[in-house]
This record gives C-alpha cells, structure tokens and sequence, in this order.
C-alpha cells in the first residue's frame, strides 16, 4: 500500500490504494510512519510523499475506517512523525488532497502541487472535528482568513491560490518535487534540522484547553456524526440538529 523508491538520497513514498483515491485507513498510516521512520533510519537526506494516480489523498476512508476508535490515533502518530523527523519531507500534491489528506500535507515541511491539486478540510459537513494542531498548522501555513475559509466555510483551495497564499511552495510535478528534493539533500543537515524545529515551533504542540478538548470529544460524540455517516450511505443531505 505504500511504494517506496529511493534515488541518492531522496526517499519517494507512495501512497498506493487506487481504488480508495488513496484515502487513509489504520493500516496505511500505520505503514507510512514506519516507512517515514525507516528512510531515516536509512540515512535518507529527504523524503517525498505522492500519491497514485490522479489524488494525493482523499482523506480518511469514510466507508468506516475513520469511526474506529484506533484511526484517530494511528492518523495523528503518522503526522507527528512526519512533523519530528529531522530531515526534510515534501509533499508532491498531485490531485487532491481533503481531510485526512490534507493534514497530511500540512505535516509535510514544503508542498509542491501540481495543476489539479487542492486542499479542503471538510469536517464541518461531516460533524467530525479536527486537533488543535491541523488548525493552527494550516493558519501558520496559509493565514487566519484562508484557514477560516477552509475549516469554516468548508470551502477548498486551488492550486494556484494555494501558491498565492503560501499554503504551496511551488507549482509542480512529482518529477519537480524530487528534482527539489535531491537539491535540498545537498544542503547542510544539522542546519536543515535546526530550521525545522525553529519553523514546526508555531504553537501546534500547545496542548488544547478544557474548553476545546470538551468541544472536539463533543463533536466526535454527537449524534450530528451519526446522521453524517448515515446520509453518506442514503445519498443525501445530512440534517445537522447540534447534538
């Protein structure tokens, strides 16, 4: 489920469940943490992460996966991995990348995004909720407004508009983002590593208060989550009540 090649010292992973648009289950962020783990392991300078085909990640695997008690678990030890590991990851941001998918993309130290890419967090319609630290990581990446759009609004973000407010690095190919890759790899490592932990110092890790810990369990809880799931089923619209 997960492709790994290795050029030099750059890693690519890839994110292999066609069929699924590569959306994330237990299993899959399990097997990319460990193979995160492992490039370092194996002196990578850098890794990649893509997805195959036409998405990046559709996000969680809605067909039940992300209401297993061990998922939320499994996809944040994935992104904190990928956060903590001393040397730098790209994202190659082929198609699209939502929910799951993009806190993927947030955790990953640049973004390059290729023509079809897009970024949406829709928990909004779901009556799921997200960590304190996907929303803050995507306000320090793309600002107060656009983040406010994405999670509020349950709008997406483009390509272009992502280049536009920073939440991409560049536009491109997973051939460009491995060209970039191999030129960062020849970059000082203790220095890279410094910079990392200077930049993924913007108050992601601070622990959430009584207040938006009980919102996030609420929410994650609520029977609004339930109707969710069971409109997605019945091929409708859900009926949110706010319990």
């Amino acid at each position: 489920m997960i492709g790994i090649t290795r050029a030099g010292e750059v890693v690519t992973l890839e994110l292999r469940r066609h069929d699924k648009r590569n959306a994330l289950d237990t299993d899959m962020c399990t097997r990319l943490r460990d193979a995160v783990e492992q490039a370092v392991v194996d002196d990578a300078r850098a890794v990649v992460i893509t997805g195959e085909g036409s998405s990046f990640c559709a996000g969680a695997d809605l067909s039940g996966e992300v209401y297993a008690a061990q998922f939320p678990d499994a996809l944040l030890a994935m992104l904190r991995s990928i956060d903590s590991a001393p040397v730098p990851v790209i994202a190659a941001v082929n198609g699209p990348a939502i929910g799951a998918g993009c806190q993927l993309a947030l955790a990953c130290d640049l973004r390059v995004v290729g023509d079809y890419g897009r970024f949406a967090i829709p928990v909004a319609k779901l009556g799921l909720a997200v960590d304190n630290w996907t929303v803050k990581r995507l306000v320090s990446l793309a600002g107060g407004g656009p983040a406010r759009s994405v999670l509020l609004g349950a709008e997406s973000i483009g390509a272009e508009r992502a280049f536009e407010v920073g939440l991409a690095n560049r536009i491109g190919d997973l051939a460009a983002a491995q060209e970039w890759a191999h030129t960062i790899a020849g970059l000082a490592p203790l220095t890279l590593r410094h910079l990392k932990l200077v930049l993924n110092d913007d108050g992601t890790l601070a622990p959430p208060n009584d207040l938006q810990q009980a919102a996030f369990v609420a929410a994650w809880s609520s029977q609004d989550k339930l109707e969710a799931r069971a409109a997605r089923a019945e091929k409708r619209a859900p009926r949110f009540e706010g319990r």
